[in-house]
């Protein structure tokens, strides 16, 4: 449908925005929104994290040490909360978003306006977040719009500079979200090509991973660059392939995102195939990083997609040869630089 067809109801007025996820990137959106002055509402689904947030106004698990202001209601009564929303902002990890979402749409007697800040792909499906969105919230694009970008949580509570992408099929929301959102030190720009952003946001993780391994083996900064640019090319193929613009690969949300993730000390993904690429084992790591890394369960769920859909993903491959298949890390490497050479101009 357009947006003549359907109009989402307006976040217009006096908005009041339910940040559904209790992590570290759910609290910084929450955090960020309410020290804009807008009245706020963050569901935890973890009863003692919630009631904790309550009593001691910061999240010691995910993001300690930012207070939360006053405007800020934190709750684990999902019926309460979103029966005083105006929109819904959604990041929980991408594999709770299917079950949340079932929980929201069936306490809901008209569905809100949803702006996804999740990134992934959901494993056994292979759907990215807006097809579970259609599946089940609602059918209309027009009603959805998507928030990604180069954004560590802890620089937007710090209030340093930072650039993002709202992209919705809807213009009206994608302009309503920007308004939300824009702050002087959070710029917000605008996109239609949510497929593109969403591809985008999950692979960047994968390629995260793959950069940490590099890093960790000590390959060098030549290897790092190579690495980051053919990954690049694979993010595109994979999104170009599922219909999205391939511009969208070369902003914020492709390019952006994926120099953050892949190099920066603050990325989970990163840290996780740094301990890899050292030789530590996946179970390890992952107990020692404490919190979601997107890019894990992504690599299967790109792997067995790109499959299906007949994509090459060398990159995404390998990776998922090592978390899942037990694969060694020289062996991958090898198997890398022996596959046969093409024109770049074709091979992107």
């Amino acid at each position: 449908m357009t947006d003549d067809a359907f109009h989402p109801p307006p976040m217009g007025g006096k908005p009041c925005p339910l940040v559904l996820g209790g992590g570290s990137w759910g609290t910084a959106l929450a955090l960020h929104l309410a020290e804009k002055g807008i009245d706020t509402i963050q569901w935890v689904r973890d009863p003692i994290l919630a009631r904790d947030i309550q009593v001691t106004r910061e999240n010691r698990v995910y993001l300690s040490g930012a207070t939360y202001p006053s405007g800020l209601a934190v709750s684990n009564h999902l019926e309460e909360v979103l029966s005083r929303a105006t929109v819904l902002i959604l990041a929980v990890p991408c594999q709770a978003v299917r079950p949340v979402l079932q929980s929201v749409r069936s306490l809901l007697s008209r569905p809100l306006p949803l702006i996804s800040g999740t990134k992934g792909i959901e494993r056994g499906s292979h759907a990215l977040v807006s097809r579970i969105v259609r599946e089940t919230y609602f059918p209309d694009p027009g009603l959805y719009a998507v928030l990604s970008g180069p954004s560590f949580a802890r620089e937007v509570v710090r209030k340093l500079p930072t650039a993002v992408v709202m992209a919705s099929s809807s213009r009206r929301l994608a302009l309503e979200g920007q308004a939300l959102f824009s702050a002087p030190s959070f710029k917000v720009y605008t996109r239609q090509d949510v497929i593109g952003l969403e591809v985008a946001g999950a692979l960047k993780n994968v390629m995260a991973l793959a950069a940490g391994i590099s890093d960790g083996m000590q390959l060098g900064a030549n290897s790092r660059a190579a690495l980051l640019t053919r990954g690049l090319a694979e993010m595109t193929r994979l999104g170009v392939k599922l219909g999205a613009d391939r511009e969208t690969f070369s902003g914020l949300g492709g390019v952006g995102d994926l120099l953050l993730t892949a190099t920066s000390e603050l990325s989970r993904n990163r840290r996780v195939g740094m301990q890899l690429g050292k030789g530590d084992l996946l179970p390890e790591v992952l107990k020692e990083v404490g919190q979601v890394a997107e890019g894990v369960p992504t690599t299967q769920s790109a792997h067995e997609l790109a499959m299906e859909i007949g994509t090459d993903l060398p990159i995404t491959r390998a990776i998922y040869q090592i978390l899942y298949e037990g694969a060694g890390l020289r062996e991958t490497l090898n198997f890398l630089m022996s596959r046969p050479s093409k024109s770049e101009e074709e091979d992107s």
